[in-house]
């Protein structure tokens, strides 16, 4: 440690504070306007986030309850046996996404923002 001068503080702490800043806006996404409901592959519906609503999504399973609350989406309740989708939660990034595969149901955020990223591999 008595090789490092203020100098060097500095210049780590700089550098600390851009790779978070860089992280933070390379992961964060546009806030979304619209939620976008698949069931069975096709289009169900397409809604905006501005509305409170529970939509009830028919599948080979049963039904997917959606609710949008407050500019957001999640799926509330679903007949998959393991809840995956329910345990995703609030969705209201534009790009972010949750499957119920076993019962063919899908809600994905739209908006005109791009998409963030989902994953970085290099």
């Amino acid at each position: 440690m008595k090789l490092l001068k203020p100098g060097d503080y500095a210049v780590l702490l700089l550098g600390a504070l851009l790779t978070a800043l860089l992280f933070a806006r390379a992961l964060g996404g546009a806030g979304g306007d619209r939620l976008l409901i698949r069931a069975g592959g096709h289009v169900f519906l397409q809604t905006p986030l501005t509305t409170d609503q529970t939509i009830r999504v028919p599948g080979p399973l049963g039904v997917s309850l959606i609710e949008i609350r407050a500019g957001r989406a999640r799926v509330a309740q679903d007949p998959g046996p393991l809840q995956i989708c329910v345990h995703q939660g609030w969705l209201s990034r534009v790009g972010q996404a949750a499957l119920c595969l076993p019962n063919q149901v899908s809600i994905e955020v739209r908006g005109a923002g791009g998409k963030g990223y989902d994953s970085l591999a290099y």
